[in-house]
Parts: C-alpha cells; sequence; structure tokens
C-alpha cells in the first residue's frame, strides 16, 4: 500500500526489512524524476519528491514493489555491498556480556564474528546504524543506567541490535570491543559509512 505523506512525499508501507532495502536500493539506483529524499524503515520506504506529479509517481512506485518483490521470492542475487570491520575485543561490558550469556569471553567474540549482519536503518545520532541479525545467544538488555559518554567507534550490543558508536555521545548499549575505522565523517561523501541494506562483518583485530 502507497499513503500520501505531508505536502510532498508518498509512504510505501512494503511489510518486511528486506523489502524496503530491495526498494531502496532499487530507487537509488534509478532515481524517479523530481524524488530528493529516499528514507527506508523497518517496513517502510519514504519518497519525497517535491513538485512531482504524484500519479505517475505512485505508478513508478508500484511497478518497483512489484518488481523488487518478485526478484526477492526468485532468490535473485544479493549484490548488497559488503563492508568488513575489525575489531579490538576490549570493552567494558565484554566480560558482563559473558556472563549473563552464559558464555565465555571467546565465545561472545567468535558468536559476534560469525554472522552476517545486515544495516536495518539509521537513528539515534548521525551516522548511527541499527544493524540486524545478532546472535540470538547475545542479545541483552541495555544498561540499566546510560553512560554519560561512549567513545567513538565503540562496538556494542543491545536487545537484537549490534552497533559502532559514530561520535562520542552518551549511551546505554554494553561495549564489547572498538574500531578504528570511522563509520562517520562530516567531510565524507556520503558522510557515513554505513547504508541501510548494507551487509557488514565484524573480524577480530
Amino acid at each position: 500500500m502507497i499513503r500520501t505523506a505531508g505536502e510532498h512525499g508518498l509512504l510505501v508501507e512494503t511489510g518486511s526489512l528486506e523489502l524496503s532495502h530491495r526498494l531502496d536500493a532499487a530507487l537509488r539506483a534509478r532515481r524517479p524524476e523530481g524524488v530528493v529524499e529516499i528514507v527506508p524503515g523497518p517496513e517502510t520506504v519514504l519518497v519525497v519528491a517535491p513538485g512531482a506529479d504524484r500519479g505517475r509517481l505512485r505508478a513508478r512506485l508500484e511497478e518497483a514493489v512489484l518488481r523488487e518483490r518478485d526478484r526477492a521470492a526468485a532468490g535473485a542475487d544479493d549484490d548488497r555491498p559488503v563492508v568488513t570491520i575489525p575489531v579490538v575485543y576490549d570493552g567494558a561490558d565484554l566480560d558482563s556480556v559473558a556472563e549473563l550469556a552464559g558464555i565465555s569471553v571467546a565465545e561472545v567474540v567468535a558468536r559476534h564474528c560469525g554472522r552476517e549482519l545486515v544495516v536495518g536503518w539509521l537513528g539515534f545520532a548521525p551516522g548511527f546504524a541499527y544493524l540486524t541479525g545478532l546472535d540470538p545467544v547475545l542479545e541483552l538488555p541495555r544498561l540499566d543506567t546510560p553512560r554519560t559518554s561512549v567513545p567513538a567507534g565503540s562496538v556494542a550490543v543491545a536487545g537484537p541490535y549490534s552497533a559502532v558508536y559514530p561520535a562520542a555521545s552518551p549511551g546505554g548499549w554494553r561495549l564489547i570491543g572498538r574500531t578504528a575505522m570511522r563509520v562517520w565523517d562530516v567531510a565524507g561523501d556520503p558522510p557515513a559509512l554505513f547504508r541501510p541494506g548494507m551487509r557488514v562483518r565484524f573480524e577480530a583485530a
């Protein structure tokens, strides 16, 4: 279903994160005329197009949804980019994560590195990506008392997600390591390393 969203937007209800990512990638590869912003969410994609012919754009979006749904059903090759993040696993909460999960520290590292995660969406802070697909054993609640400052590059887990803090900020996620790779650079083009749908692998440095 496609709904009107404000004066210039259309909201596509995809029903799944995978279809949101596929539609987002397809629209960015062949951006419809007049579209200035594409914002994927867990089960939606917002398309902003001031001054565009809304009827024509709606038809274009309907066609794209059907095409990407068919490609997903057919198991079309996953050509989303992959980025590898080197991590030093020495986070302040690493021992407590192991204890709460009922496994060793080495197993925490192995499980965190052993899965390919996917950037679900960005939020909370510029460049902060919610990485989906975390090993269920590492799904732990946030800290009862958030830290007032978490260093940039901190690698963390909370609930069903993992993340890399793009800049120093308050945060309540459990810190398991750190990376020297910059995931947010205001001078970069684009400034954020992560994009919705991107596949991510962590690697012990």
